[in-house]
This record gives C-alpha cells, sequence and structure tokens, in this order.
C-alpha cells in the first residue's frame, strides 16, 4: 500500500491516506466498543455463575467471592485479546506488513515456552488455584507464612494485602504453603486462663452462659453459626488451668465475635470474682523446711545463710556457694 500512495499525485495520496486513518481510527473505535460490550457480558456471566452455583450448594458470599475471582481473570484475558487483535488489524489499514509481526509474536511465544520456564509454572499453577477453588478474591489467607486480605488472583500472580495495609505478590509457581482461613465458614478458638483455685465446672457454666447471651445478641447473633462450643481443660499451664472454646462464625467474622466474647468474659469474670492469672512464680521450699519471716529487708549475706540452711536441711552440704551460684 505504501508503493501505491507514492505512485499517485499528492491529491490522491492525501485522499488515500485519510480513508486509511478513518478505517484506523474507527477500528479502534470498535475495539473500544467490543472491550466495553465484553466486560459487560462477563459481568452478567458472573452473575449466571452465581446462579448456577446456587443451585447446587454454597453460601450466597462463598459463591459470590468464587464467581468474582473467576470472572476477573476471564475479564482480563478477553480484554487484552481483543485490543491485541484491534491493533493488528488497525497495522494493516495504515499499510504496515503484519505478517512480520505475527512470525515475530509466534517465535516469542516459543522462546516463552522454552526459555520462560518459571512463567509458564506460574499461569498453570494458577489455573490450577482457580479449578480446585482454593483461594478466592476476598478470603483471608496465609501463604507461605504470610497472612492477608486475598485482593488479586491472576495466572501469574496472587495479591495480598497485609493487616497494615502492606501488598504481598507471590508468584502462583512458588506457593508453597496456603491456608485459607474464611471458606465456608471460620472457627473462633478461645483459650481461657484461670487461677487454679477457681473451679473448672463453674467456670465453663460460666463461659456457656456468656457465649449463649452473645448468641443472641442483635449485631453478633445473626453471623454465629453455632452455639457457643466448650471443648473442656485443655492444659496446665505455669500460672493458669487453660480451657479451650470455639465459636463458628461466618467467613470473616470470627474476629468481630472473638473480640466481643473476650471483652464479655473480662468483665463478667471481674463481677463475679473469677482470678484470671498473670505470670507468677511461687517458691515452695518443702514440708520439712521450717518458715521463716522476712523482715525489714534482708542483706545478702543473711540471704546466703538462709540458702545453706535449706539446703543442709534438704540433705545438702552446706557449703558456701560462689557468686555464680545462688550467690
Amino acid at each position: 500500500m505504501m508503493q501505491e500512495l507514492l505512485d499517485l499525485t499528492s491529491t490522491d495520496r492525501l485522499a488515500r491516506l485519510g480513508m486509511s486513518l478513518g478505517r484506523f481510527l474507527l477500528i479502534l473505535a470498535g475495539t473500544y466498543v467490543s472491550a466495553s460490550l465484553a466486560t459487560r457480558a462477563v459481568y452478567r456471566l458472573r452473575l449466571r455463575l452465581v446462579e448456577i452455583m446456587g443451585r447446587r450448594s454454597g453460601s450466597d458470599a462463598e459463591l459470590e467471592k468464587r464467581a468474582t475471582t473467576i470472572s476477573s481473570i476471564i475479564r482480563k484475558t478477553v480484554y487484552v485479546a481483543i485490543w491485541i487483535v484491534g491493533l493488528v488489524m488497525g497495522l494493516r489499514e495504515l499499510g504496515f506488513d503484519v505478517g512480520p509481526i505475527l512470525v515475530g509474536a509466534g517465535v516469542l511465544g516459543l522462546a516463552v515456552g522454552f526459555g520462560a520456564q518459571n512463567l509458564v509454572r506460574d499461569v498453570i499453577s494458577g489455573l490450577f488455584l482457580l479449578i480446585e477453588n482454593q483461594v478466592r478474591v476476598n478470603d483471608v489467607a496465609v501463604i507461605n507464612g504470610t497472612g492477608g486480605l486475598v485482593e488479586e488472583v491472576n495466572l501469574r500472580t496472587t495479591v495480598l494485602r497485609s493487616l497494615d495495609g502492606t501488598v504481598h505478590i507471590f508468584p502462583n509457581g512458588a506457593i508453597e504453603s496456603l491456608s485459607n482461613m474464611t471458606r465456608e465458614f471460620s472457627y473462633y478458638v478461645f483459650e481461657i486462663g484461670v487461677a487454679y483455685k477457681e473451679d473448672t465446672d463453674r467456670v465453663v457454666a460460666v463461659l456457656r452462659e456468656i457465649g449463649a447471651e452473645l448468641q443472641r445478641d442483635p449485631d453478633c447473633g445473626p453471623v454465629i453459626l453455632e452455639p457457643f462450643e466448650v471443648l473442656g481443660v485443655d492444659q496446665f499451664a505455669d500460672s493458669a488451668v487453660i480451657i479451650k472454646a470455639r465459636f463458628k462464625t461466618l467467613p470473616l467474622k470470627q474476629w468481630m465475635v472473638g473480640r466481643e466474647m473476650n471483652r464479655r468474659i473480662k468483665k463478667k469474670f471481674d463481677e463475679i470474682g473469677i482470678e484470671i492469672p498473670f505470670p507468677h512464680l511461687s517458691l515452695y521450699a518443702g514440708e520439712a523446711s521450717r518458715s521463716f519471716q522476712v523482715q525489714g529487708g534482708p542483706t545478702r549475706d543473711e540471704l546466703k545463710a538462709l540458702v545453706r540452711e535449706v539446703l543442709r536441711e534438704e540433705g545438702g552440704t552446706g557449703a558456701p556457694e560462689t557468686d555464680g551460684g545462688v550467690a
């Protein structure tokens, strides 16, 4: 076409060039309209996906997250494909030979296939993330030990935003561990420490009462899926008896319910006198050792003498300790 323009007169040349530019702009406008229509079509597809998956199973929130993730991938892919085709057609109308461009794109694709193995691995891993429904947009997940809200799930990368606002980007092929904290439902696990002197049966009864009150709360009640579950006495810690319990909630609502429950537990325990101990250490010298009172603040030598006396009563040598020992 460029040779044809050179063979024409200046008037005809300008006319032909104007027609080519007009067709080029028309193709760009058509490409823009096609991309916009495709975006709307994908939006309708998302609604259709929610409707189809809703007939099978799952909550509305779960279906919405999965449909949003899938439609986002489809929208980006279709959008890029339409613009690539439109630009190639526009360049052809301007008289450029698009054959070498297409051949070069094919060679580039082949080079990518052989050389960019990590890129291919990331894309394949991203496809499996979507097909297996491992993580969706608006989930809270822990990827390779880093937690945050899932903002994007792309074919190549997954994007998390942590609580402090930091954005973490993970290539899908480099994801070694993935923990989804908000798939279908969530649990908030309580580890409540009480003093050894407390009656654990009484404490459990009080906890069940607080849980029942919270479930009747107009704000927290609708997001709680099951009654408060007390798992029992879990362990004997250094300073407290640990009672483990949990609440089952809708996804992303476990932290709201857990914070309110903790507030009510502290308030109720203070009201009825159940002790929540702080870390401390009790020294027990044994029943054979005689008790003593410390008045007025003992000196260093007096403390050494007391320690030697205790050791002697317990069968020790009673030898003085150096500064590296009890001194």
